[in-house]
């Protein structure tokens, strides 16, 4: 009989150094960045949970591939084994390399939408949302489930009723393309099944709208697949990854995800005359259309990656090494989004926080006290990333849910590590009604999350 401890199926022969700051010297980086995390030190963070992207570990194989990186300018053999390898994963035609995969999003959409066009997606994430925004154009999510206890197998799944009446009600015309993401991120790492991106597409077909995937996480998405929907549980990862690939037209990548590099992205097709266009304005913004913003060595390493993703040993690793942290605070009393998603935990800062009002930023509140109290760096997912500023000094329009999310690097942290996070995360829950709200001092116009500074709310007595 099997034992039931699934070990990670790696070793570790390179280590680096964590710093351990003193609750002291955390407060001192929370007034010098204002109360954001992005404006924290890395080394003043103890464990870091910001974002799984770009932040994991590389295999011995990806660092002997990028010593064999060819940094021609252009028609680099790295390029080419780049190419073959994302061929081979998606089908896709045109292969066009970005230095990640919000640069890929912007390409995309400044080809194919236009001002007063809308877009849906099952739910946009940030950048993604930014940009098609910042074409003039609405971004709409159509999400099937938002409830975050609810517990069902693909809460990543777009609303098949709601997307045909969101194409009725803009018009066809202004429908340039219908996006899913996978996983759904926002939406709390929640995974599409196939049986939805096949309705998503025959809605698409009847329409002659064009379907992409943004498919940072698609190992995982396929893994979920694999574990969950009938049908599949005898097929490869790889298998089932190139079926939902062959569900769409194209995609968006950012490979610091489940490309398992550091750095790199890419935009991939079939129709031939948006490519040229696409790499007219790669070559405007990026670079040559043979490295796109990437040395030859990021290409190789990148190859690489999209093979060892789909390894069943490490996908079963890594989706059971974020159940393992979900369980754990769950069975604590802690409120979030359930299922356990595919690269992280999303806390329900909402539920937990029920006495700070949307615009006084609860999830805002949850991530620092997190930080404070035990030097855990996770990201707001609320009103502060996704809700609307408020008018003529009005409240903001609050967003959906308010989520902090803490994201697990991948064959980074121990399970000592998240043994700890988990502590952090049941000790800080234990002080919930003692926290007060945040207000903005200062944001910008896009993204305002990412660079906003913040000042406490004094709590009446």
């Amino acid at each position: 009989m099997p034992y039931r401890t699934i070990i990670e199926p790696f070793r570790i022969h390179t280590v680096q150094a964590i710093d351990l700051p003193t609750i002291e010297e955390r407060e001192a980086a929370l007034e010098r960045a204002g109360f954001n995390l992005f404006g924290l030190h890395a080394d003043e963070v103890i464990i870091d949970l910001l974002t799984d992207s770009g932040t994991g570990a590389m295999s011995s194989e990806q660092w002997a591939g990028m010593m064999r990186g060819d940094e021609s300018y252009a028609g680099s053999r790295s390029f080419f084994r780049f190419e073959k390898a994302v061929k081979d994963l998606t089908g896709f035609t045109e292969v066009i390399p970005t230095h990640q995969g919000r640069a890929a999003e912007k390409i995309l959409f400044s080809v194919m939408v236009s001002e007063g066009d809308v877009v849906p997606n099952n739910t946009h994430f940030d950048t993604t949302r930014a940009n098609v925004e910042y074409q003039g154009a609405e971004a709409i999510d159509l999400v099937t489930a938002s409830e975050p206890s609810e517990v069902l197998p693909f809460k990543g799944n777009m609303d098949i009723a709601a997307l045909r009446a969101s194409i009725d009600q803009a018009g066809v015309d202004r429908v340039p393309l219908v996006m899913m993401t996978i996983t759904n991120n926002s939406g709390g790492g929640q995974p599409v099944s196939m049986e939805n991106l096949r309705a998503v597409r025959a809605v698409c077909d009847e329409y002659g709208i064009p379907l992409f995937l943004d498919a940072c996480r698609f190992a995982e998405n396929a893994w979920f697949i694999k574990i969950r929907e009938e049908g599949y549980a005898d097929r490869t990862p790889k298998e089932i990854a190139r079926e939902m690939f062959s569900l769409a037209d194209g995609c968006t990548v950012s490979a610091k995800k489940d490309g398992l590099v550091n750095i790199g992205g890419f935009l991939a097709m079939n129709d031939h005359e948006t490519s040229l266009q696409a790499r007219n304005l790669l070559i405007l913004t990026e670079g040559f259309p043979t490295y796109g913003g990437l040395a030859g060595y990021d290409l190789e390493a990148l190859a690489q990656g999209l093979e060892e993703v789909l390894d069943e040993n490490y996908l079963r690793y890594r989706i059971r090494s974020t159940e393992y942290l979900a369980d754990k605070v769950s069975a604590a009393g802690v409120p979030i989004v359930q299922p356990a998603g595919g690269h992280a935990i999303y806390i329900d800062a909402k539920a937990m926080l029920p006495h700070i009002p949307p615009h006084e930023y609860p999830a805002q509140t949850l991530a620092i006290e997190l930080y404070r109290n035990g030097g855990v760096r996770g990201v707001e997912i609320g009103t502060v990333m996704f809700g609307r500023p408020g008018v003529d000094g009005a409240p903001d329009e609050p967003a959906a849910m308010e989520l902090v999310r803490l994201a697990i690097p991948r064959r980074t942290y121990t399970q000592s590590h998240i043994d700890y996070v988990a502590e952090v995360v049941i000790d800080v829950a234990a002080g919930a009604s003692e926290m007060g709200g945040y207000r903005i001092v200062e944001q910008a116009p896009w993204l305002r999350h990412f660079t906003a500074t913040f000042e406490a709310i004094a709590r009446s007595k």
